[in-house]
Formats: structure tokens, sequence, C-alpha cells
């Protein structure tokens, strides 16, 4: 029975070794989301485009000043037997401050991350759920989903557990309003 009882944990191990292991070619991504390996190709231009207008506006108009890093690896805490989530956002926002990013690993913890920023592309139902999910688990105050299929924005917000106990969702055009530290209203309609 204890052999069974440690066989996950073991799978899991290894898993996350070789997902550590990996090397993805040149451009591509390589994140481990609850417990699938997923490598993702170099984002087209229209992707790009709705990470930088976030990062212009943010630069601009937050209250607070902001860091980002469009290629921070963040280690999150999974659910069950999977091992630790390894995502990579579009785009990840924390106080300068605080100056996350100096130092850090390639795989960091997302203590300090005030937002992360995902845009959907080859795989959006990850984005939808497993990747809210997992910036969930890791505490990650605020999550901005732009839906590119579904021509609407989401903000996520208050991390409990799994799932974020507050959400809104508006179609392209309006603004999203970012509350502490950004305390400002996201201009969306250049998204569509």
């Amino acid at each position: 029975m204890t052999a069974v009882a440690h066989e996950p944990l073991a799978q899991a191990e290894v898993l996350l070794e070789g997902f550590l292991a990996l090397d993805a070619p040149e451009g591509f991504r390589a994140e481990l989301i609850e417990g699938e390996i997923v490598v993702a190709p170099p984002p087209e231009g229209d992707h790009e485009d709705c990470v930088e207008l976030v990062v212009s506006q943010v630069y601009r108009r937050s209250r607070t000043d902001m860091q980002f890093s469009g290629n921070k690896g963040l280690k999150l805490k999974s659910g069950g037997a999977c091992p630790k989530n390894h995502a990579i956002p579009d785009g990840t926002f924390a106080p300068r401050k605080l100056r996350l990013f100096r130092g850090a690993e390639p795989w960091m913890p997302c203590d300090g991350v005030a937002l992360v920023v995902e845009v959907t592309s080859t795989k959006p139902q990850s984005d939808r759920e497993a990747k809210r999910r997992c910036y969930a688990r890791g505490g990650i105050p605020l999550y901005l989903l732009i839906d590119r299929e579904g021509s609407s924005v989401t903000l996520f917000r208050d991390p409990e557990g799994d799932d974020y106990r507050e959400h809104c969702t508006l179609p392209f055009g309006k603004a999203v309003a970012l509350p502490a530290p950004f305390d400002f209203e996201l201009e969306t309609a250049e998204f569509d």
C-alpha cells in the first residue's frame, strides 16, 4: 500500500524533471500546466499587438510604476498529484519598487506579481480554464484574459483556492477598470 501512495509523487517528479530538461526550439515556449507539457510556437503579430497595447497603457496610466516581462517563467502551485505548474504568461506586471525580475532565476516564484495577461492563440481553452486555475492557485491578484475569439476581455480578481472569486467580462470597445495598484481604465477598442 505504501508503494502505491508514493507512485503519483514519483510520476510527478519524473514529469517535472523531464520538463525542466526540455530544450524547446528557439522562440517556442514550453510550459507545464496541470500535468501537461505544452509547447507553443512564436506568437503572430496581432497577438503581440494586443500585449503591447496593454503594456503601453500601463506604463502611461498606472498609478503605480510597474515592471513588465513578456517572457518570465513563473512557478505556481498545483492541484492534486501534479508537479508544480510552470507558466510563461504573455505579460507579467509587478510594482517596480519590488524589482522582482532583477536576479530572478528562469522560473521564479509569483510572490509580488500584481497582474498576468494572456492573449488567446493556439490553445484558447487553456488560457480560459487551466491557466486561470494555475494563476489563482499561485495567489496572483489579477488575471487579464484577452479573448480574441470571443472579442472580449475578462478581468479575474480575488484568487481563492483553484479559482478567482470575481470576474468581469466586457466586449472589445468597453473599458476595463483595473483596480489598485493600477487604478485606471484600460481601453480595449484597439484589441479588435
